[in-house]
Parts: C-alpha cells; sequence; structure tokens
C-alpha cells in the first residue's frame, strides 16, 4: 500500500480527511498528520511517504519549501496543495515544484482528495510496472551480453585462431581497445564455491550476479579491460594497455582487480583470488596464456582466499600424502573417541600444513581427506557414534568441487566436528561401558571372525551375562550386531571400490562366498551384485 503524509496547521481540516476518506479501499495508509512543514520534514525522514498532500501557508516550513526538501530525497513524490483563494498565486508557483493537482479549501469536499488520491495511486502502480518491466528487459539483454561473452572465450580459447584481424576487431567489439597494445590475461577464481552456491538459487544466477559486480568496477574506474565469464567458478580479464615506460600494465591490472575484490566483499559478500598472466603482443599469445592460467590447478589449489599471484610454472612436490595414512588415521579415530575436538581439529591443520609445505598434487590431496572421513565414518558407524548426514557420492561431490587447500581444510574439520558431536551425542546415551569396548572390538576386528566368547573373554566377562547385557542395552543380539556392521561394510566396499564380491567376503572374514551372499541377500533384500548395479535407484 502506499503512504500518504496529511500536513495543515488547520487541526480541523486534519481531523475531518483522516477520517472521512476510506485510506485501505483505496490502496492507502494514512502514514502521519501533522500541524506544520517541519513536523512533517522529520516525520518524513522516519518513514517517506509517497504522496504528500499540504496546506501551503503553517508555521516553522511552508509548504513550499516543504516540497522542494522532500523532493530532493524521493524524486517520484506525489503532491497535493491544499489552497486558498488569496494563496492561489503561491499555488501557481507550486506547479513549478511539479505539484501533480492543488484543491481549494474552501470548496474543499474529501470525496474529491479521494478521487485525486486514486488516480495518484494508479499512477503509481503503472510506473511501478514500468520500472520492473524494464529492469526485466534490462536483465534479459545483461544476461543475453554474457552468454554472448562466455560462448566468445570458450570458442576462443579451444579453437583454432585463424586470422588474427578477426579476434581483434571481436575484442575491439567489447570495448577492448587493440590497437597498439598489448594484452594482459587474468583469470578469476571464486573462493569457496560450495558457501557461494548455498546463497544462490542457482549457478546462473550466481555467475550472473559476480559478472555484473565486476563490470560495474570496470565501468566506474574506466579500466581498459573486458571480463568473461568462464564457468560458475571462473572468469577471465584480458587487462588492455600500451606498452610504454611510463605505464606499468601488471601494476594497472592489480589496481583494477584489488577494487574488483572490495566491491565483490561489499556487494556479494564473496571472495575471488586472481593468477595474473604475462603480457601478450598476439592473439596465439593470449590464448596460450590463458589456457595456462586456467590449468595452474596446483598453484591455485594452494593459493590463499583473496590472494593475487603471478602464475608461475607448476612444481610437484616429492612423495605421495598416502604414505603415512595409517599413522594419520589412527591419530584421527583416536581423537573422534575421545571427543577430543580441539585436538582434531589441531591435527587436521597440522596435516594441512605439511600438504600445503610439500606441495602434493591436488587430487591426491583431497582423495587422502576424503578417504580418511569415509573410514572414520565407518568406524565409528560400527560403533553407532557417526550420523550419516551425507552419502558418500555427495561427499565425493563436495571434493570434487573444493579449489583450493583452505577450503579443504576448512571441509574436513566442519565433518570432523561433527563426527566428534556424534560421539558426544550417543556416547552420552550408552550407559554401559562394556557395550562400547564391544563396539570398538567388533570395528578393528571386521576383516575376522567374531564370535560372542571371544569377545566376552576380551570384556573379562561370562558370555551368557554379557549376551543378556548387549542385547538389553542395545535391543539386538549381539551376532545380530556383528552382522549388521559386517553387512554395512559390505555395501560401503560395493559402492566405492570395484572389488569382487568374493575379495569383498574375505575383507569380511566370511570363509564361504555362498554364505556371505545369502547373508547380504537377508538383510538388504538382493544379491551383492544387484545392489552394486541397482544404479540409482536405492541407497
Amino acid at each position: 500500500m502506499y503512504k500518504v503524509l496529511l500536513v495543515d496547521d488547520d487541526y480541523p481540516v486534519l481531523e475531518l480527511l483522516s477520517e472521512a476518506i476510506d485510506w485501505e479501499s483505496l490502496g492507502l495508509t494514512l502514514s502521519g498528520c501533522c500541524e506544520n512543514g517541519l513536523a512533517a520534514l522529520e516525520a518524513a525522514e522516519r518513514e517517506a511517504p509517497d504522496i504528500l498532500v499540504t496546506d501551503i501557508g503553517m508555521p516553522k516550513m511552508d509548504g513550499l519549501e516543504l516540497i522542494r526538501r522532500l523532493r530532493e530525497r524521493k524524486s517520484n513524490l506525489r503532491t497535493v496543495i491544499l489552497s486558498c483563494h488569496s494563496e492561489f498565486e503561491y499555488a501557481k508557483r507550486a506547479m513549478q515544484l511539479h505539484v501533480q493537482d492543488y484543491i481549494v479549501k474552501d470548496t474543499l469536499h474529501p470525496d474529491d482528495l479521494a478521487a485525486v488520491l486514486q488516480r495518484m495511486a494508479a499512477g503509481l502502480t503503472a510506473e511501478r510496472q514500468l520500472d520492473m518491466e524494464q529492469h526485466r528487459l534490462r536483465r534479459i539483454v545483461d544476461r543475453s551480453h554474457n552468454a554472448m561473452r562466455e560462448t566468445w572465450i570458450h570458442g576462443f580459447v579451444q579453437q583454432p585462431l585463424l586470422r588474427s584481424e578477426v579476434w581483434q576487431s571481436e575484442l575491439e567489439g567489447y570495448g577492448l581497445p587493440m590497437e597498439g597494445r598489448v594484452i594482459l590475461p587474468v583469470v578469476a577464481f571464486l573462493d569457496d564455491l560450495r558457501g557461494a552456491r548455498g546463497r544462490y538459487v542457482s549457478d546462473d544466477v550466481l555467475r550472473f550476479a559476480v559478472t555484473n559486480v565486476l563490470d560495474e568496477v570496470m565501468e566506474q574506474t574506466g579500466a581498459e579491460a573486458v571480463v568473461f565469464p568462464y564457468s560458475v567458478k571462473e572468469w577471465v580479464l584480458l587487462h588492455s594497455y600500451r606498452p610504454t615506460l611510463s605505464v606499468n600494465g601488471h601494476e594497472e591490472a592489480r589496481r583494477l582487480v584489488e577494487r574488483m575484490q572490495a566491491e565483490l566483499r561489499r556487494a556479494l559478500k564473496l571472495t575471488m583470488s586472481f593468477l595474473v598472466g604475462e603480457r601478450c603482443i598476439s592473439g596465439e599469445a593470449v590464448k596460450h596464456c590463458v589456457r595456462t592460467l586456467l590449468s595452474s590447478h596446483r598453484q591455485r589449489f594452494y593459493m590463499l582466499p583473496g590472494e593475487i599471484a603471478a602464475a608461475r610454472p607448476s612444481s610437484s612436490g616429492d612423495g605421495d600424502p598416502f604414505a603415512l595414512y595409517d599413522e594419520a588415521i589412527e591419530a584421527f579415530r583416536e581423537g573422534v573417541i575421545k571427543r577430543d575436538a580441539e585436538g582434531v581439529k589441531a591435527k587436521a591443520e597440522e596435516w594441512m600444513k605439511a600438504f600445503n609445505d610439500r606441495r602434493y598434487a591436488p587430487e591426491s590431496v583431497k582423495d587422502w581427506a576424503l578417504k580418511l572421513l569415509l573410514d572414520i565414518r565407518l568406524k565409528h558407524q560400527s560403533l553407532h557414534y557417526f550420523r550419516t548426514t551425507q552419502s558418500a557420492d555427495s561427499l565425493h561431490k563436495d571434493v570434487a568441487e573444493i579449489g583450493s587447500l583452505v577450503e579443504l581444510k576448512d571441509w574436513l574439520i566442519e565433518h570432523l566436528l561433527s563426527a566428534v558431536a556424534s560421539v558426544q551425542e550417543t556416547g552420552g546415551r550408552t550407559v554401559r561401558k562394556e557395550v562400547v569396548d564391544a563396539y570398538e572390538y567388533v570395528s578393528l576386528r571386521l576383516d575376522q571372525r567374531i564370535g560372542l566368547e571371544e569377545v566376552a573373554e576380551h570384556l573379562h566377562l561370562n558370555a551368557s551375562y554379557f549376551s543378556r547385557l548387549f542385547k538389553r542395552e542395545t535391543g539386538e543380539t549381539f551376532i545380530e550386531y556383528v552382522i549388521r556392521t559386517k553387512m554395512e561394510r559390505a555395501k560401503q566396499l560395493l559402492d566405492e571400490t570395484a572389488y569382487p564380491v568374493l575379495k569383498i567376503c574375505e575383507l569380511l572374514g566370511y570363509d564361504s562366498q555362498s554364505y556371505f551372499i545369502k547373508l547380504f541377500k537377508g538383510y538388504t533384500g538382493m544379491t551383492p551384485m544387484d545392489y552394486r548395479n541397482r544404479g540409482g535407484d536405492a541407497g
């Protein structure tokens, strides 16, 4: 509803109009009644009106000054003058302030004002709809322009460059000066893509929002550059400059991307990292440089959020991150089961720092973190500790989208602390230490045959007593628990490895493959091979 402010030093007029007009039926709400212009100005600062109905001659501030002051703040303010015959010349002057209507107070009737207000409300609605339509059309044009730029940069990077004059004229068509210039390519990477996606309804909206901010920065700075959206997390910036002694193209580009970073943080609360290439004087050189920047996965992986770095040749660290994996998994498993959140977090930061120092291949480091998390989850599921909030496929997808070691560290710590919280919650509900010890005994020996008697002996308990205790505390027999735990492990091995059924059977301590298949079918309703080949229809 549109807001109306009434201003008149004649209180009976205010009372008559405020009570006699059915504001709601007109699609209006009366936001205030004031007896002088100064009070009205203060009220408008608290709640800006859409329509102002005001007398002219009033103490402290007259109506004309009030209109002028409010118009400075809201140019599309609708105004109505209430005028006496003696003030008619003032009313004429009011027309210079684009007052939409005036009503002579001597013949004032509420219905007359209501009719004027109804016309104004209709005009405001039409203006709003026109603004919305123009905004929609501008967005369509902008999206089309962005799509054209994305198509162009993909074609430029991936297809042969046949004629140099063609790519130059096309870049000039995008507003990039080319004559007597060199090109400095820069590739921008959106930091924390997973977090950014969580705040936007689609990748298209995210990409559109970021591209618009980058375009606005270049328009504001007058930069001789053009931005091409390349993917939901990558943008290619081509900066053009004259190679003279007084011009440092790299410094110009750095100032530009720093401005982009600041505006992205302010407008979208996003951060972006930049890799800066070398100056290029030919289309082939530009293409080669852009390709190199886009494929610099190792350097990008070890950059800090918001870092601006010059591209450098890729260098691989010696060794394999899995060489010390067994040591790491035991340390993390112990920390989780002891509910040592700070210790687990510190251990994760320690390992990530070691990877940063040694610069292993990013995919190996990501595989290491994923395997660590899945193994911890598997072991602690068998202890009823780990709440499974994400499938293995979902975790794989998460890791694939992670672009930096910092993001990987945050992701790993988040899931490890979730594991600790699960242990704290579930462990708090377990009343008997013997049951927890039995869970742990089983989790460490899934590759062996496990019997009730050996576990009871390990716990220094009578086998019959332990059997009754376990059933009372958990609601299932110990043998049922062992079978269920092994079948859950079998499901994960079928999902996450290419091991044949016989190999999985051996890994779970079963001598007879047919017996294993019988147990698995009794637990899941399908054979191991049917389970593996089920596609996306079963979980």
